[in-house]
């Protein structure tokens, strides 16, 4: 089986072709630098996302967050869950920790918040 995909590691956004025989990769053709055929590999194989959304707080704002570390997708909708139903308290510093391990990634703060 083959599948197309859009290298999105650097800015030259190479069209990947990747052969699968069952849940493994064969080979990967059409990427320019190895990075390239990571990506493939790891995105047919395993793939993982930065969630990036809010947080609410104990004021009624919200503050914005991400994990720190990709990811798997097949856990983002739980992971979500987890992040919408927690309460920050403040104040909160850029890149402090909101939540400690959310399926192996820790939710952090990406603004300041009195």
């Amino acid at each position: 089986m083959e599948r197309k995909l859009t290298c999105i590691v650097c800015p030259l956004g190479c069209e990947l072709c990747a052969v699968l025989d069952g849940k493994s990769v064969v080979s990967v053709s059409g990427n320019t630098c190895r990075r390239g055929e990571k990506y493939a590999i790891e995105e047919c194989t395993d793939p993982r996302r930065t969630v990036t959304t809010t947080v609410r707080c104990s004021d009624g704002g919200v503050v914005a967050v991400k994990t720190d570390c990709a990811v798997a997708k097949k856990d983002m909708a739980e992971c979500m869950k987890i992040i919408n139903n927690f309460v920050a308290h403040l104040p909160i510093a850029i890149g402090d920790i909101i939540i400690k391990d959310v399926f192996g990634s820790n939710v952090v703060a990406t603004q300041n918040k009195e």
